[in-house]
């Protein structure tokens, strides 16, 4: 379960179990109504789907997750009007050398070298209604996100080895 913090509503805390660890939220705070770009997390009940990770950044994370090594080229996509809106996609160079926009997700910030893919907007698929919400490590002082949940990486790893498939989370 993620809760917001009364009177601060960019941080909250995850509970689950006996762990009770403190969570960076979107800039927005909650939102019950998600939509591209609004800096919110979204409310709901949400699966996770898979354990996105950087192998040059760590150990093999243990999870009951299905998990995916990202690499240079791996990139999230934010485009309403593309086919692949909230799908992960291979960027490609363009014919004048740039790539492809998205959210990439091998950064140099560490930000994403653990990320768990959650089901927010996959079923339907929804253009618009928010993509690439993630929990995901969090900024120093756990600066508000884009809209995902942030852990520190340790709280990270230690919520990978408890989590799997059949895991609910509750954001609200």
């Amino acid at each position: 379960m993620v809760r917001a913090r009364p009177g601060a509503p960019t941080r909250g805390w995850l509970i689950a179990g006996p762990l009770r660890l403190p969570v960076a939220l979107g800039r927005t705070g909650l939102k019950a109504d998600k939509h591209e770009g609004d800096g919110g997390t979204p409310r709901g009940r949400f699966r996770p789907v898979r354990l996105w990770w950087r192998a040059d950044r760590g150990p093999f994370p243990r999870s009951g997750l299905p998990t995916t090594r990202i690499t240079r080229d791996l990139a999230w996509c934010e485009d309403p009007t593309d086919r692949r809106y909230n799908k992960p996609f291979r960027r490609l160079k363009r014919a004048d050398g740039t790539a492809e926009p998205g959210d990439v997700l091998w950064r140099d910030d560490r930000l994403y070298d653990l990320v768990i893919e959650i089901d927010h907007n996959r079923r339907p698929r929804v253009a618009g209604r928010g993509s690439a919400v993630f929990i995901h490590v969090a900024r120093a002082g756990f600066s508000p996100t884009a809209g995902c949940v942030a852990l520190t990486p340790g709280d990270l790893r230690r919520l990978l080895e408890k989590i799997g498939p059949r895991t609910r989370i509750v954001v609200g």
